[in-house]
């Protein structure tokens, strides 16, 4: 099967591993990974902030870089999320439309993919320690992803998982949310920390980087004992 690989900005920057993990994990699944080096970003910062038809100049060239995939995979469910939910309504009555609603129906969250799309649970990875899972709200909630990832984390060898309190809550992060309402995001976090802390977790796994991001900050910054791990970079160990 051939697919479109789209990683996000801040993955690109900041957490390249977890990129080149993304490929590892779909050849290792029997893909063909294509990545289109003109990709730039889906649209969804601008969006946020109010600047829609600067968010509509971006995501207008991601619909044109992507046109023609069978399938597009990310490494977040939160880009995903943006571009299955927003494109068509950002498109309506434009020359777009079409091409725009037909790459929002084609583009999926790595887990999602593997298990939804491909049927494929285990993909023979292996990671000793005990981890929680953080359920991103964008994974959550606007992909529906619940399931997915911990039926893969399931099959990984060595690997203890753990259900944290409040899973399905808020890390805080939102983006910009972070910047305009510091303190409670700042609040958030920690009781996000906290209660994988509680845990005895030794790490905390998640579809979204800039959750992990978000509480790996708060995490340094208290001094804590516990790491974040993205879930590319734990289906990718141990082969």
């Amino acid at each position: 099967m051939k697919v479109q690989l789209f990683i996000p900005c801040f993955i690109d920057q900041l957490y390249p591993q977890v990129a080149f993990n993304t490929v590892k994990i779909l050849e290792k699944a029997g893909c063909t990974v294509g990545y289109n080096t003109q990709q730039t970003c889906c649209g969804q910062p601008a969006f946020n902030a109010g600047f829609w038809g600067e968010s509509k100049d971006v995501c207008t060239k991601f619909v044109q870089d992507f046109d023609g995939a069978d399938y597009i995979v990310s490494p977040s469910a939160s880009c995903a999320g943006f571009v299955r939910n927003n494109y068509g309504k950002l498109f309506e009555n434009n020359a777009y439309q079409s091409p725009a609603k037909k790459v929002a129906s084609q583009i999926f969250e790595l887990s999602e993919f593997l298990v939804k799309i491909l049927n494929i649970t285990d993909l023979g990875a292996s990671f000793k320690g005990k981890a929680t899972y953080h359920d991103s709200c964008a994974g959550l909630r606007e992909c529906n992803i619940k399931a997915e990832p911990r039926a893969l984390l399931s099959q990984v060898n060595g690997l203890e998982m753990v259900e944290m309190n409040d899973n399905e809550t808020c890390c805080g992060f939102g983006g910009s949310f972070a910047v305009k309402y510091d303190t409670i995001s700042v609040a958030m976090a920690d009781q996000k920390i906290d209660n994988a802390v509680a845990t005895e977790a030794e790490y905390i796994i998640s579809t979204d980087m800039s959750c992990l991001m978000h509480l790996d900050g708060r995490i340094n910054h208290n001094g804590q004992n516990i790491k974040v791990v993205h879930l590319a970079d734990v289906l990718a160990s141990g082969y």
